[in-house]
């Protein structure tokens, strides 16, 4: 199987396309700007949904599932919210097809127009906080902790696999609380609980922050994020969390009785990550052989490879390899014995590092005379030669070092790319050379965040939380600055 990839040093955004077809996880689909995500690229974010989903249990938060359309009055009934989605929604305004009568093919029934025009989601806060209505009346009723796993659609004209597509998938939880001081308690720990998948199962680093007003989800009084860096030098924004306070509940009018028996509109928040962050897995650690997966989200984990010649010396292998592929899955380790006859161990070997297979096993003749596999490593693509009695041990220990190992490089790489810079010029000379996070003062204002944008295509990805207020002077305007804020070319 030859990789042929592009080299990411010549050009990034081709070798990202190349491998996400050639190490089978997605495809384009018919319908222009949506994708056919694979089994294999399904499997990995299978894996992430799984573990998503139990973070979110285990904070208290319950799955429902709510109408993929929405109706035209609910979008306009908050105005912020609807203008920052107004030019990426799908509408809806007819039922039924028929019959040309010309035999020409199908039409739209002209006869079948919807009283009222339907949305296709782009983000439920509007369909939600209207059943939100239904659901609250008393104080007894909240916390009210709801996620949904769901796809939407935003019309984006320029797409690109898992990064930017017209239809994906998503999780979205949406939150009702007695008080702001809960609320915000809220947005800011879904912030928390998505920077501990990235990183403990992603092998992400991220900078946990909150964005400026105009970066800020439509409706959001607050907007949480957290930043990653992808190797080409963008950011790519991977998760939010937004404290929506009292917008949606006014809109939709969701009133509790407090303990006093008085009315209070409730507090509310939104927060979601999509399979965008198949994308950002990808970016973050694949190389100019394929793909690199941290083994908590390596679809396969472990696979077994035979050398043989003829059926004899293939038996006497699967005979010796059957129980360490059962002692493997007793352990929850993913195991694959690959003992397809239509294939070469070479192109074997080919296949799993370029759909970046966290360990390999190879077993042939001379293995079986000295009890011992060859183990080869993807992450650093070195071999070793271990004994058969030691290789339950050598696995474990390697699905632990290469979930580390990647994430140290990863972090060690974003470390080495977050540039202070003083001056306007300097940041745009960091920004032409190297790329990465650049850490500068701004003053605060949407004329030079927007300016800023305009001349340089970069943006403010967070004002970072957590990090030592140092003040300073706006690197444009020279007025006073509190902090340093990150700016990066992005995705």
């Amino acid at each position: 199987m030859g990789k042929n990839l592009t080299k990411r040093s010549e050009d990034y955004s081709k070798w990202y396309n190349e491998l996400v077809v050639k190490a089978d996880l997605a495809e384009n689909s018919g319908v222009r700007g949506c994708m056919v995500i694979k089994p294999y690229g399904f499997a990995i974010w299978e894996k992430m949904q799984a573990a998503l989903d139990k973070m979110f249990k285990e904070t208290g938060h319950e799955n429902a599932y709510f109408p993929l359309f929405i109706p035209k009055s609910y979008l306009s009934k908050e105005a912020s919210h609807v203008e920052g989605f107004a030019k990426e929604c799908a509408v809806v305004t007819h039922y039924r097809l028929k019959n040309a009568e010309d035999g020409s093919g199908i039409i739209v029934d002209p006869d079948a127009k919807l009283e009222e025009e339907l949305i296709v989601r782009p983000t439920s806060e509007t369909i939600i906080w209207d059943t939100y209505r239904r659901w609250i009346q008393s104080y007894r009723d909240l916390p009210l902790l709801i996620n949904q796993w769901a796809n939407v659609v935003r019309w984006e004209m320029r797409t690109r696999l898992f990064l930017r597509t017209a239809e994906f998938l998503w999780q979205e939880g949406h939150t009702a609380h007695a008080t702001e001081a809960e609320a915000i308690e809220e947005a800011e720990k879904m912030m928390r609980v998505y920077a501990e998948f990235a990183e403990e199962h992603m092998a992400m680093p991220v900078i946990q922050g909150v964005k400026t007003e105009s970066e800020r989800f439509a409706g959001a009084i607050e907007t949480y994020c957290i930043e990653a860096l992808m190797q080409d030098g963008k950011a790519l924004q991977a998760g939010t969390s937004h404290f929506l306070g009292q917008n949606f509940a006014k809109a939709f009018d969701v009133k509790f009785a407090n303990k006093e028996g008085k009315q209070e509109y409730v507090w509310a928040t939104s927060w979601g990550v999509s399979t965008r962050l198949v994308g950002a897995l990808i970016m973050s650690h694949s190389d100019d052989n394929g793909l690199v997966l941290p083994p908590k989200l390596a679809p396969i984990q472990v696979v077994i490879v035979p050398i043989y010649k003829g059926m004899e010396q293939l038996d006497a292998i699967s005979e010796k390899v059957a129980p360490l592929v059962k002692e493997l899955r007793a352990k929850g380790i993913s195991v694959k014995f690959d003992n397809r006859d239509t294939h070469k161990p070479g192109f074997k070997f080919n296949e799993y590092e370029l759909k970046g297979v966290p360990v390999r096993l190879a077993i042939g003749k001379r293995d079986l005379e000295n009890g011992t596999y060859e183990v080869a490593r993807r992450d650093t693509l070195t071999k070793e030669i271990v004994p058969m009695d030691d290789v339950v041990a050598k696995i474990e220990f390697l699905l632990e070092d290469i979930q580390k190992n990647i994430y140290q490089k990863a972090h060690s790489f974003r470390e080495d790319n977050i540039t202070e810079v003083d001056t306007y010029e300097e940041f745009k000379k960091v920004l032409e050379e190297k790329g990465g996070f650049i850490s500068a003062h701004w003053d605060g204002t949407n004329e030079t965040e927007e300016k800023i944008k305009e001349e340089t295509k970069a943006t403010i990805r967070c004002i970072p939380l957590g990090t030592e207020n140092k003040e300073g002077k706006c690197m444009v305007t020279g007025k006073l600055s509190s902090k340093r804020v990150l700016f990066a070319k992005a995705y």
